[in-house]
């Protein structure tokens, strides 16, 4: 997939631009990102948060705090409540970006799987996906391994 990767909100008020590869991409099952997406689980890519930029609109955010006691700076438009990104406090330098947010989803493909103790009963993991039970301790896999 070649750069830049633009996208924006359901809505159009905010477009973005990001200039480079994603470091990973995964599912998380957990039932916040259940609730979040209205889904069977969240999807997010990984970016260097540098690699990030609005080219038009304005981001709104709210924060909230994990179990873990991290706390995710979530960012959303005002008018249609979509969310594009978070940020976690223990990774200030990488941002978590809303995948279907972008113009073309046509390459995506998630390579990890966390929290699939709480996965739908339905949800067949793919045979060449990494899959945790929970997220794991070392977090490596935000690195893509």
């Amino acid at each position: 997939m070649s750069q830049p990767h633009h996208g924006g909100y359901q809505c159009g008020d905010v477009r973005y631009v990001i200039t480079g590869e994603p470091i990973v991409t995964f599912a998380c099952h957990c039932t916040i990102c259940q609730s979040q997406s209205g889904s069977a689980f969240g999807l997010a890519m990984r970016f260097h948060a540098r690699d990030f930029q609005i080219s038009s609109g304005e981001l709104h955010s709210f924060t909230r705090q994990a179990e873990s006691g991290q706390v995710f700076t979530n960012s959303f438009c005002a008018n249609c409540g979509t969310r594009i990104h978070h940020h976690a406090s223990a990774n200030p330098d990488h941002l978590s970006l809303k995948p279907g947010t972008l113009d073309d989803t046509s390459w995506l493909k998630p390579t990890h799987h966390i929290f699939a103790r709480s996965a739908q009963k339905w949800f067949v993991f793919p045979k060449d996906a990494k899959v945790f039970d929970t997220a794991p301790p070392d977090n490596n896999w935000l690195n893509g391994e």
